[in-house]
């Protein structure tokens, strides 16, 4: 018996939404992690994206628990001497919530090639509106 390899050519996707309200960011961000990596399904391979598309919405309703809203912090760096900001969680959900769950969930990818591709099939709204209706993607819940 022979162990099957997944060819990109023949990979099946999928739309799935996932509501961020009230969810865990750590719980939701692992939810998407999975779909995105392809492992959630029985012919996944690990060296080809054979995930699925995710849209994250209501990402400012996400939550965090303990006393993250005010300890975790979130660094970018400029490249530049002095130029690093550093803003914490709570600063982050109030501008800039796209962002959160992203750097959440990309955090939990491959930190390579093939993870920049998978990357590139998740899209985070703020709110509960999306521009993804034609694809019709199916309500994924995170349990």
């Amino acid at each position: 018996m022979n162990t099957f390899m997944q060819k990109k050519e023949n990979i099946e996707r999928k739309w799935y939404v996932i509501d961020a309200e009230g969810e865990t960011l750590g719980r939701l961000a692992t939810k998407a992690a999975t779909v995105l990596r392809g492992k959630h399904k029985v012919t996944y391979t690990p060296h080809v994206d054979c995930g699925d598309y995710v849209i994250v919405v209501n990402a400012s309703k996400v939550k965090l628990t303990g006393n993250k809203l005010n300890d975790k912090m979130y660094y970018n760096h400029s490249g530049y001497p002095g130029g690093l900001r550093e803003r914490n969680a709570k600063e982050m959900i109030e501008n800039y919530p796209c962002e959160m769950v992203e750097r959440a969930i990309k955090g939990m990818l491959p930190h390579n090639r093939l993870g920049r591709q998978m990357a590139k099939k998740l899209f985070v709204y703020a709110d509960s509106e999306h521009k993804h209706e034609a694809q019709k993607p199916e309500v994924m819940k995170v349990d």
